[in-house]
């Protein structure tokens, strides 16, 4: 027996110690078959096998054998229900998605409480952010939409903005722009904000929105490309675009289904629109130029291909929730591989979750970083028409959530910010009271007008009152000699009667 033990402590240490570790992994991802969605299994999945391919070939993480099963996911309830199915059986490693806010609410309260680590590219809403509880196991590999939401904070404050009107077209079920600009309306609530919402589906009056502008000075906008002209040529008609209003366009996911800043139609209404996006500013996400991520995109386009997904208008660019799940793969492996080398194995959920949360790891576009909350904090670029004549954009300013700066770039003109009669933001004042504080010299200064305002007006008072005397007692004077001389006359004329 004695034997047996000394013969089992290799083999359990070796377990532990293999090089790199070795493990199956089952990974359930939630994805609709629907390609109207820009998260379709179409779109997504050749990303989370490229990041399988990619893993297998990496020393560090050869060993991890993923078996990658994709179910439907219907963004009702779906997903939740084949999750409690496959609960009957053998329950996954790791879950991917789901990305509909109310569909993945389901699932990663049904994952958190079965210790099932869940990393999606949605969930993007504010009640997600609430981890103590029933979302304690999700982790969001895209920016939630309040990080977003951070970097018009971060402008508002640099020039001196006071008031928005939040304008979204509500389509009642994914509700991508209600959640957006929620996180504008939350963060910014100290401020003077105001909303107007139509339905998607519904006719779009423009004239109506405006009406809600004349005590506001920004318009952030989230609807579909064609409305956000509508508005701007709309905008344009009442002179609403020659620098008394700053409008916004919110281009979501880096997708053209969303305000992308095309004002060109090839209609008789283009030289109208080009002269009205003038004042329109696009903030969408950072996009890279890592030579891998290029690579990445050609082959994604070409899984797109063989599938037979042709009729794909929004596939010339690799769009967040692909990037996004494809660097979830990636994460996942690096917390499992560190959790492993603790003495922990893939059943620890919550350890690798833990291991997830407050890094930072390179993706297939660049640095991502992942909150101490466990979501990803969002690099935004700000686009603005630089050549008013050809109707070009450039990236201006590049906003980083990591550590809330904004970086300018050489095409940046702070007067486009500025609206008319408003004074550009002017740099901190020093404090030059010689440590009497603000307050205390203001004092002082006020103080000394007053006395000096004082002095001066008794100096007139006296000066005038001086003057009044001296002509009193001329005027008193002659009138007393003009009285003498007339009872002199009339004595004499009475003697000369006598």
């Amino acid at each position: 027996m004695r034997l047996l033990a000394a013969l089992c402590v290799p083999v359990l240490l070796g377990s532990v110690l293999t090089y790199p570790p070795t493990e199956d992994i089952d990974v359930l991802a939630f994805l609709p078959r629907n390609d109207s969605y820009l998260f379709s299994y179409s779109r997504v999945a050749p990303a989370v096998r490229y990041a399988q391919e990619r893993l297998r070939t990496d020393g560090r993480f050869s060993g991890f054998r993923f078996h990658i099963r994709f179910e439907d996911s219907d963004c009702v309830n779906g997903a939740m229900f084949a999750l409690v199915d496959r609960s009957c059986g053998a329950r996954p490693d790791l879950i991917l998605g789901p990305v509909c806010e109310y569909e993945a609410a389901a699932v990663v309260r049904l994952a958190s409480r079965w210790d099932i680590p869940v990393i999606s590219a949605g969930a993007l809403a504010a009640g997600f952010g609430r981890k103590d509880t029933e979302f304690s196991l999700l982790t969001r590999i895209a920016p939630p939409y309040v990080k977003m939401a951070e970097t018009f904070t971060a402008m508002f404050e640099r020039f001196r903005w006071g008031s928005a009107l939040l304008v979204y077209e509500d389509d009642k079920d994914e509700r991508n722009c209600y959640f957006s600009l929620e996180g504008v309306y939350h963060l910014m609530a100290h401020l003077s904000i105001k909303t107007y919402a139509f339905s998607r589906g519904e006719p779009l009056d423009p004239d109506d929105v405006l009406q809600n502008t004349p005590d506001t000075e920004v318009m952030i906008m989230c609807m579909a490309a064609d409305n956000i002209r509508e508005i701007m040529l709309a905008a344009h008609r009442r002179q609403m675009t020659s620098g008394n209003y700053v409008f916004f366009n919110v281009d979501l996911f880096n997708a053209s289904s969303y305000g992308n800043g095309s004002w060109k139609r090839g209609d008789k209404h283009d030289s109208d629109a080009r002269q009205a996006y003038a004042s329109l500013n696009t903030v969408t996400l950072l996009r890279t130029v890592k030579p891998e991520f290029e690579n990445f995109s050609m082959e994604m386009k070409k899984s797109i291909k063989k599938v037979g997904f042709h009729d794909c208008k929004d596939c010339g660019d690799v769009n967040m929730f692909v990037e996004g799940f494809h660097d979830a793969m990636l994460l996942y492996a690096v917390a499992l591989h560190e959790a492993m080398k603790s003495g922990y194995s893939k059943e620890n959920g919550s350890e690798i979750t833990s291991r997830m949360w407050n890094r930072t790891f390179e993706g297939i576009a660049g640095q991502v970083s992942i909150d101490d909350n466990g979501d990803r904090n969002g690099d935004f670029s700000l686009m603005a028409m630089t050549n008013a004549e050809a109707g070009t954009y450039e990236v201006v300013a590049n906003y980083f959530g990591v550590n809330g700066t904004f970086q300018l770039l050489p095409a940046f003109n702070s007067d486009h910010f500025t609206q008319r009669g408003k004074s550009t933001p002017q740099a901190e004042t020093p404090d030059t009271s010689c440590g009497l504080g603000v307050s205390a010299l203001t004092g002082i200064t006020v103080g000394a007008v007053l006395g000096a305002a004082v002095l001066i007006t008794f100096y007139f008072f006296r000066k005038n009152y001086r003057i009044t005397i001296e002509r009193r007692t001329r005027t008193e004077a002659c009138g007393t000699r003009k009285h003498r001389q007339l009872r002199e006359d009339s004595i004499r004329s009475n003697l000369s009667a006598a």
